[in-house]
């Protein structure tokens, strides 16, 4: 029998569906649309006219040339995506608290969370083998130049021990302040669970987070109306850097088309290999899993636009976690899957290790053998689950890689951090797409996923299995 925990706070009894979440009726979903509609600063074209104004600013005031505007845009870059860093840990503590208390059966969270660490395996090893296919097929690295002599410093990547160790909680507040997403998770789900153990005298805690989480959705309101200020200086700072140039070479644009030009095979290898996992594993997954494509990518849009021009998954979480609620997933299930594969589920970057490292070998004119090519994907699947909580991630586990392979590792990283942000805005956009994919997956694998009939109220599979019966 499973165990149940202590009801929803009374306040949003009447508000709630089934399952715990949120209603809204035809009424307020009209009023609500009408709000977002005057609202211009939430909208997404005028992210995207700010996206586009900050490359054009940002190529006319290279970073060389003009070091007071570029910390301008760094300030207004830096700034916002700190705004957002500092929403990511409470809102999760509170969601994930309260979605798990008020499920009330640990069965259900213990298959949530292996049908999630399932899918995760699966569409990561297709990322992982893709990027294989795509470096073998159009050779990124076969015009590259490779200084041998290059040196950068990079953290030490972790073993499969240290990343167990790693996701294990020790101190909130210094996990909360370096932003290591794991830990908190894992804290936030044992606490939940506790929660439930607890029953009854565990209502005053639930109506606590369940208020927290109530504020800090408010919260993040209030600081995505910063999101075009936020994205122009971001776009701004990253251009303005690339149009910088090198010592005695050309500035502004041509200096952003040179280097475009000389990296343009590896730049266009990652945004293509990219779009066929879009189109070839994430909507047939949205096909078999019935989950509306259009209307997805129409939730995501917003923050994978944000994700793109501040090259941060990260700084995109609390509208992601908003939108695929508003999407139809279940908060107590977007709340754990969606900050689970902020760890396990990095699609883009996954796929970006192979084809890096692949790049590498061929700038380097080494010939890797198909079966050492099979090994290198196979450790990569270990490693790349270390990708969380480390700086520069990806460039750290390829170089550890690399290493283990007879690759260049350092030389290699140094040559492809020219055109790296422009290659991580693309890997951040698809991150944050895969995991917004994921929670819908598991949600209909659960037979929780709302759809919104004619009605305007949600509805679960469960709910429209029943009247299928009857």
């Amino acid at each position: 029998m499973p165990e149940h925990g202590p009801s929803a706070p009374k306040a949003f009894e009447e508000s709630r569906s089934s399952d715990g979440e949120l209603t809204v009726d035809a009424g307020d979903a009209k009023r609500e649309q009408g709000k977002k509609k005057r609202s211009l600063l939430s909208g997404t074209p005028l992210i995207f006219i700010s996206l586009l104004l900050g490359v054009l600013i940002g190529g006319l005031f290279p970073q060389a040339d003009y070091p007071v505007a570029f910390q301008i845009f760094q300030f207004l870059s830096k700034s916002f995506i700190t705004l957002i860093k500092g929403i990511i840990v409470p809102i999760l503590v509170a969601t994930i608290i309260t979605g798990i208390a008020q499920t009330g059966d640990l069965k259900s969270v213990g298959r949530m969370g292996a049908k999630s660490l399932l899918y995760f395996e699966i569409v990561t090893t297709i990322a992982l083998v893709l990027g294989l296919a795509v470096a073998n097929t159009l050779k990124p690295g076969a015009n590259l130049p490779l200084a041998y002599d290059a040196h950068t410093t990079l953290a030490q990547p972790k073993s499969g021990w240290d990343i167990a160790l790693h996701a294990l909680p020790s101190n909130l507040v210094k996990h909360a302040a370096e932003g290591d997403i794991l830990p908190v998770v894992v804290f936030a789900s044992l606490f939940g669970i506790a929660l439930i153990r607890v029953g009854k005298k565990g209502e005053p805690v639930l109506r606590f987070f369940d208020g927290v989480a109530q504020v800090m959705f408010k919260y993040t309101e209030m600081i995505m109306k910063l999101t075009p200020l936020g994205v122009f200086g971001a776009m701004a700072y990253n251009v303005s850097h690339m149009a910088s140039g090198t010592p005695g070479g050309p500035k502004g644009w041509t200096a952003v088309f040179g280097l475009l030009k000389s990296y343009s095979v590896l730049v266009a290898s990652l945004y293509l290999a990219l779009i066929i996992l879009v189109v070839f594993v994430f909507i047939p997954v949205m096909l078999g899993f019935r989950i509306p494509v259009r209307d997805f990518f129409r939730h995501v849009r917003e923050p994978a636009t944000i994700a793109f021009s501040t090259a941060s998954s990260e700084a995109a979480l609390p509208r992601l976690l908003e939108q695929m609620e508003k999407f139809g997933v279940p908060r107590r299930v977007a709340s754990f899957v969606i900050p689970t594969g902020y760890s396990f589920n990095l699609d883009g970057s996954t796929l970006y290790l192979v084809l890096a490292s692949m790049t590498i070998a061929q700038a380097a004119k080494i010939d890797m053998p198909l079966s050492t090519q099979i090994a290198m994907v196979l450790t990569f699947m270990l490693t790349s689950k270390g990708v969380a909580g480390v700086p520069r991630a990806t460039l750290v586990i390829i170089a550890g890689t690399c290493a283990t392979f007879g690759l260049p590792g350092e030389a290699g990283i140094a040559m492809i951090l020219a055109v790296d942000e422009v290659m991580d805005m693309a890997r951040s956009a698809l991150n944050l797409t895969g995991n917004g994919l994921a929670a819908c997956v598991v949600a209909r694998w659960e037979g929780v996923f709302r759809e919104k009939p004619a009605s305007g109220l949600p509805a679960t599979d469960a709910d429209r299995a029943d009247i299928e019966a009857a």
